[in-house]
């Protein structure tokens, strides 16, 4: 009781502030008395709550705020934000329905919207009986969609695939003139073209290709020697020997002047065309006639020519190559003091038996290559991989599994990124056409751990190496 009048004197002490607050308090107590009377259960319900609100807001602002503490202000500002929330959360009271309402449909026409009639944005846009559009799902492609979507995206832009290959043969013709007048007694077989794009296997962009410049060897001459044999120790390499010296001496053959150590060298042979490459050929000229400028590459350890045209960029690289007893070698002798090795190439055989199998099965294996391709051409850590590694892991694959429809290019795809893993892991890569041969042997040990990092990622999500 002591702190009832304790507080009234204070409210009296307010300038008469405290006998108009117990003024509207005892009206609130009034209405609050005769409002179940006056509007039944439900307005006295909303009625008591706006008015506990009121008093709130009426007490605080009368209180006396608490000079020590700085808080005070910012807690009477929340408390009150909290109250006039309280006020315009408090639910409206039903509208009483008349019984003429309850013979009216529950779902009206909706009315047509009066030209001119202002549209409110807030309320609803479609009336309650209007058909509900629902918005479809975003659809999940799966890996399939995925691969044949980015098959579609390797495609080489149809003007270097028809230009690449016109503008190599005009130079190769050129080439092979030169040959002939400036090196008659040398018999070079007829230059032809080879590579990704004229086997359907090239991706992204047209902007390499290879010339393959014969040399006809008398085979009564000469002998092949596998590098296996030889203290090298190399399976994929072999070497030329010269025989019979004692019945054809030196001279009997064009070829002799290549020989180092009665082997014929790839190395001298490649220096000798590189130096007519650079020194001896007009280019300029060539070029001016073919409509496109044409520089050797001096530094190179290969016989590459840079072609730019106005539409396309263009890597020409020369391969000396011979063909004996059923095996293609190129003059790509090995990095190091030993010039007299030839590398077996098995680019035609594997080419051939893609086709093959894919021709016997209406098989993917050519569609599968080709993304792996795309793949690795465009990351750069996996460059080395491919080409020939992948068309090797691809045929070893289809010697284990034959369902290779389409349908199945997803399974086979993550099957030959899980043996690929494998082969990384085991640093061997064994060739398709002589298991003695290991095609990650030119690989450090440093770009297997890198390749083998990212595929393994890939194994999981292969996902990632799509985008």
């Amino acid at each position: 009781m002591a702190a009832f009048w304790h507080q009234r004197g204070r409210r009296q002490e307010n300038g008469g502030l405290g006998s108009v607050i117990d003024g509207l308090g005892s009206v609130f107590d009034v209405l609050l008395a005769n409002a179940r009377l006056v509007l039944g259960v439900s307005g006295a319900a909303v009625l008591a709550i706006a008015t506990l609100a009121v008093k709130r807001l009426i007490d605080r602002a009368t209180s006396p705020r608490d000079e020590g503490d700085p808080k005070a202000e910012q807690k009477s500002l929340e408390e009150s934000w909290q109250d006039l929330a309280l006020i315009k959360t408090t639910p409206k009271a039903p509208k009483k329905q008349r019984r003429e309402d309850l013979s009216e449909p529950l779902l009206s026409p909706a009315r047509p919207l009066v030209p001119g009639e202002a549209h409110d944005p807030r309320g609803c846009s479609a009336p309650l009986g209007a058909p509900q559009v629902k918005s479809s799902p975003l659809r999940c492609l799966t890996l399939q969609e995925k691969l044949l979507s980015h098959s579609s995206q390797l495609e080489v832009p149809e003007i270097q695939a028809s230009l690449v290959p016109q503008l190599a043969r005009s130079i190769c013709t050129q080439l092979q003139n030169f040959l002939r007048s400036k090196c008659p007694e040398l018999p070079f077989g007829r230059l032809f073209l080879r590579g990704a794009l004229l086997d359907g296997l090239e991706v992204l962009a047209a902007d390499h290709i290879h010339l393959m410049l014969p040399v006809v060897l008398d085979a009564g001459l000469w002998s092949l020697l596998s590098g296996e044999d030889t203290v090298v120790r190399k399976p994929q390499y072999w070497m030329i020997k010269r025989i019979d010296l004692g019945y054809f001496p030196r001279g009997c053959s064009p070829w002799d002047r290549f020989i180092v150590g009665r082997y014929l060298s790839s190395n001298v042979l490649n220096e000798t065309l590189h130096k007519l490459l650079v020194a001896s050929i007009n280019w300029p000229a060539i070029g001016s006639l073919l409509g496109c400028v044409i520089h050797p590459v001096v530094a190179s350890r290969e016989l590459k020519l840079e072609v730019k045209h106005d539409q396309v960029e263009l890597s020409i690289t020369l391969f000396p190559v011979v063909e004996m007893e059923d095996k293609v070698l190129l003059a790509v002798p090995p990095e190091g003091l030993v010039e007299n090795l030839w590398l077996e190439s098995f680019y035609r055989a594997e080419v051939s038996r893609l086709k093959e199998l894919d021709a016997g099965d209406s098989g993917a294996r050519q569609l599968c290559l080709r993304i792996l391709n795309g793949i690795c051409r465009s990351q750069p850590g996996l460059q080395k991989l491919g080409g020939s590694p992948m068309t090797h892991i691809i045929l070893h694959l289809s010697d284990t599994d034959s369902d290779w429809a389409e349908e199945s290019l997803a399974d086979r795809f993550q099957q030959v990124l899980e043996e690929l893993v494998a082969y990384l892991e085991k640093g061997v890569l064994p060739s398709y056409f002589n298991p003695k041969i290991n095609l990650f042997s030119g690989l450090l040990e440093e770009e297997i751990d890198e390749m083998g990092f990212v595929l393994y990622r890939a194994m999981s999500e292969p996902e990632i190496l799509l985008k």
